[in-house]
Order: structure tokens, then C-alpha cells, then sequence
């Protein structure tokens, strides 16, 4: 009779422990590509928040800053304020879109070589090359017990990845404050708690992610994998290994050339297994499409230089559409890739992209830069002054939103018998339009009264008007009530 904990050790586990992946370094075209890709995106990651743009006296000089004291977002000349967020949901929509267009053009090329999480693990991967060697090496290092070589190893490859974790983490928070201030303020003591603690969260994110989780991160927890499956079709170019070519496999160089007598018989592909060798989460791209592959192409640069050594074509494995395979492996040539990337899904994704982006464009050259809002006094509605007059009261507000002090005009318009006033002056000064000064980029608070005969409608809509009255004046409007006792 079998024991209960024998049986349980039969019982098939739900969950595969996690395999080493050591990604052999690589040459070649899309490798390059990757590190022009990776240059630019990091360097644009650390470097934006330190370039400065001038704005004049009244505005921050970083050209980059998402100001969040005084709800304001920079962008070298454009300035954004919080009634503006639609221009931030129209550009978090064009990436969405972007997104669309580009998995449906080339696959998950966004996610072989521009998603954070693949570039700084790429990152990260350099940096253990340099410190413990090539794929071999790595393996043997695991495998060997710990000793002074390992630690020191160990040591100095977490230390090299906890100082990008923590460049990280403090590029961030640079984007919501003055850089330099900030840095100063970091090694002081004096910045805020939430600085310290932001810096702690994404040191430990970027650490974590980008030295040891790695591919699991876009297996397990990204949800990109599974929604492409839904935006790409037989037209979108991905990564694939032409098993009617490869097929059947030889086993090494020797063999191949052995057996090149009968090259009919054999496929091209030698089973050397470098397509999986280099490949960062450590699938074999010839098991066909799966979830772990990125398309970041390091197979196809692997394989072609592999073919160039036996005298076979390059291109075993390569970025081709579905229909193309099909009809290469039918022995047609394939369709030429400019048709597979100017095709009606595409070309709609990228007119929805574009005109988003010129629709943005336009309401941004045309925006005025001053508004105003108006707000009736509601306790009391209305005061009857002693020559039988009404008189309301408002808060009225206008927005400057150039970065300078500026002069506007307050207009009245409709209710032809009436006078407005500001609680500086007196009903004596009133008149039709009161002046009033506006501070750089803020928004100016201004109590204004208006006075009308007793006799007319008990409500009557009102208009404020506003005015600059210099060269780049702008105007706007805003419509309130005027509230009256009804005439006897």
C-alpha cells in the first residue's frame, strides 16, 4: 500500500520553478539597434529634468517640470495648467494609439526595445557581462560554491546595480522640482520626506525588476502579451523561424558539411542553439509564436551569423508577416514589406494618431492666455441702497497665464443701466469697465459690485468680459445673473 507522502510527491505541481537565463552577448544589426535605443532613451530619462529654458523673471528656467505646488506642467514653451488636462489625456491617447499602431505594424517592438522594464534589464545584463563574464561564465559562477572570488563579484555587481537603481529613482523625483535645488536639498537633509521615499520605492523596483526578476516581469506580470494577440493579424511582421527551411535539423557544423552531399534532404538549421543562447527570457524561438518572445530580434542576429559560417542564406529565422511565411513556404516570394506596412488597419491607426496630434497642435496655437470666471455673492443675493438701486456683489477671478504681470480690463455687457465698481473704489468711480493688475502666471481675485435701477426683470443675465490692454491682449467671456426685487 503506497504512503500517503509517496502519493503526494506524485501529485503534478501547478508551478515550474523559475530557470536561470543567461543571455549570451551578441553582434549584429538589431543588437545595435538596441543600443542606439537604449543610449538615447536613458540618456533622455537623466539628462531632461537638467536642461534649463528660459521663460523670463516669473517662471521656472527647468524645461521639463511637472510643478505640482503650483499645478503646473512645463514643456519647454508650453505650459499647461490644471482646467488644460485634456492636453495630458490627449497625449496618454496618442501613446495608446502609437501603441496600437506600432504592435499591429511589428509586433512587440515596443517591447524588445523601448519598455523600461527591457532596457533596463538590458542594463543590468551588461553590467553582470562585465563584472562575471560571457553565458559560460555566468553558469560556472552560479554553480560554484560561495568563496572570496564570488563575493567579490557578488559584492560589486549589486553595488553597480543599486547605484543605477537609486539614478533612477532620484531622475524621477528631479522631474517635479528644481533639479539642482533638489539634488543640494537630497544631500543636506532638507528635501522632503516623500523625495526620500520615492527614491527608496523605485531603487528598490529597478533593482528588483531589472537584476532579478527580469523576463518574468513580461511573462507573468505585464498584460501586453495577452491583449496583442487581439491588434496583430496575418500582415504584422514578428519574429519567426521558417521551420521549412530548418527542417530537419542537422546537429553541428561538422555534420552539416558532412551531409551537404544530400542538401535536399536536410534544412539549415544545425541545432546549435544560439537562437536560445542570446535570447533574454529564454525561449526557443523555433517552438513557434509564444508569450515570452519580445521580438527583440537577438536570435535573428545570432542565426545569421551562424548560416554565414556553414555557407547556408541568412534569414532562417527573420521579421516576416504570417501570409509572407505562408507563401515563401509555398515557394513564392513574399509580399514586399511596404505593402504589409501601408495596409488599411495600419494607415487608419496612423490617421487617428495623427489627427489627434494636429487637433492638439491647433488648440494649442490657439488657446487665449487669459480667461475669467465670475461668482454672485449668495448671502445676501441683493442690496437696496438708499436711492432705491440694486446692487450685487461678485468674486470674479481672472487667469494670467502669460509669465508676466499684465493689465486687464474688466468689461460689463448687457443690463445698459448698470455701473460695476471693486470694493477699493466707491460708486461715485463706477462705470462700464474697472481696471485691475494681474500677477505673472497666477490668478488674480478681484470683489467687484454692480448697481442697477430697481425696475426690470428680477433676474437678468449678465456678461464679464476681460481684456488684456497690451499688444498680446486675448479676451474672454464668463455669464452670470443679475438678481433684483421685481419691479412695483
Amino acid at each position: 500500500m503506497s504512503h500517503p507522502e509517496d502519493l503526494k510527491s506524485l501529485k503534478p505541481s501547478l508551478y515550474e520553478a523559475r530557470k536561470g537565463v543567461y543571455p549570451k552577448a551578441v553582434d549584429g544589426t538589431f543588437r545595435r539597434l538596441k543600443w542606439a535605443i537604449m543610449a538615447i532613451t536613458l540618456t533622455i530619462y537623466y539628462v531632461t529634468p537638467w536642461l534649463r529654458w528660459d521663460r523670463g523673471p516669473y517662471a521656472p528656467d527647468q524645461a521639463v517640470l511637472v510643478d505640482l505646488a503650483h499645478r503646473r506642467f512645463y514643456m519647454f514653451s508650453i505650459e499647461i495648467w490644471p482646467h488644460e488636462f485634456y492636453y495630458v489625456a490627449g497625449l496618454l491617447i496618442m501613446a495608446g494609439i502609437g501603441l496600437f499602431l506600432v504592435t499591429s505594424t511589428v509586433g512587440r517592438a515596443w517591447c524588445g526595445y523601448a519598455c523600461p522594464q527591457t532596457v533596463w534589464t538590458d542594463l543590468f545584463l551588461h553590467v553582470e557581462r562585465f563584472i562575471d563574464g560571457d553565458r559560460n561564465a555566468q553558469i560556472r559562477l552560479k554553480k560554484a560554491p560561495m568563496g572570496a572570488t564570488k563575493l567579490g563579484k557578488r559584492t560589486a555587481k549589486y553595488a553597480i546595480w543599486l547605484a543605477i537603481a537609486m539614478a533612477t529613482g532620484g531622475a524621477w523625483i528631479f522631474y517635479f522640482a528644481d533639479a539642482p535645488t533638489l539634488l543640494r536639498d537630497l544631500f543636506t537633509g532638507d528635501a522632503p520626506y516623500v523625495a526620500y521615499a520615492t527614491i527608496g520605492v523605485l531603487t528598490a523596483t529597478t533593482f528588483i525588476f531589472g537584476g532579478f526578476m527580469r523576463e518574468q516581469v513580461c511573462i507573468y506580470m505585464c498584460p501586453w502579451p495577452r491583449i496583442q494577440t487581439a491588434l496583430m493579424d496575418e500582415k504584422s511582421l514578428t519574429v519567426t523561424y521558417k521551420d521549412w527551411r530548418g527542417e530537419p535539423r542537422t546537429h553541428g557544423i561538422k555534420k552539416a558539411q558532412a551531409e551537404i552531399a544530400d542538401f535536399d534532404k536536410i534544412g539549415d538549421c544545425i541545432d546549435c542553439e544560439q537562437c536560445v543562447s542570446v535570447c533574454p527570457t529564454g525561449i526557443d524561438i523555433r517552438e513557434g509564436p509564444q508569450i515570452g518572445c519580445i521580438t527583440c530580434a537577438l536570435c535573428i542576429d545570432a542565426c545569421d551569423k551562424v548560416m554565414t559560417q556553414i555557407g547556408r542564406p541568412r534569414g532562417l529565422i527573420d521579421y516576416v508577416t504570417e501570409e509572407s511565411a505562408d507563401l515563401e513556404k509555398a515557394g513564392k516570394p513574399p509580399k514586399p514589406v511596404i505593402r504589409t506596412l501601408l495596409r488599411p488597419r495600419t494607415i487608419a491607426y496612423f490617421m487617428l494618431w495623427g489627427s489627434i496630434g494636429l487637433a492638439m497642435l491647433f488648440v494649442l496655437g490657439q488657446r487665449t492666455r487669459i480667461d475669467i470666471s465670475a461668482q454672485q455673492d449668495r448671502n445676501p443675493l441683493f442690496v437696496r441702497l438708499s436711492d432705491g438701486h440694486i446692487r450685487n456683489a461678485y468674486t470674479v477671478k481672472v487667469r494670467n497665464m502669460e509669465n508676466r504681470p499684465r493689465e486687464v480690463e474688466i468689461g460689463l455687457e448687457g443690463l445698459p443701466d448698470a455701473i460695476m465698481w471693486t470694493a477699493e473704489g466707491t460708486r461715485d468711480t463706477g462705470s462700464r469697465t474697472v481696471t485691475v493688475a494681474t500677477p505673472a502666471d497666477a490668478v488674480a481675485k478681484t470683489r467687484i459690485f454692480v448697481a442697477a435701477p430697481a425696475a426690470g426683470e428680477p433676474r437678468k443675465d449678465i456678461v464679464f468680459t476681460v481684456r488684456g490692454l497690451d499688444a498680446k491682449g486675448g479676451e474672454d467671456k464668463t455669464q452670470v445673473f443679475f438678481d433684483r426685487e421685481a419691479a412695483q
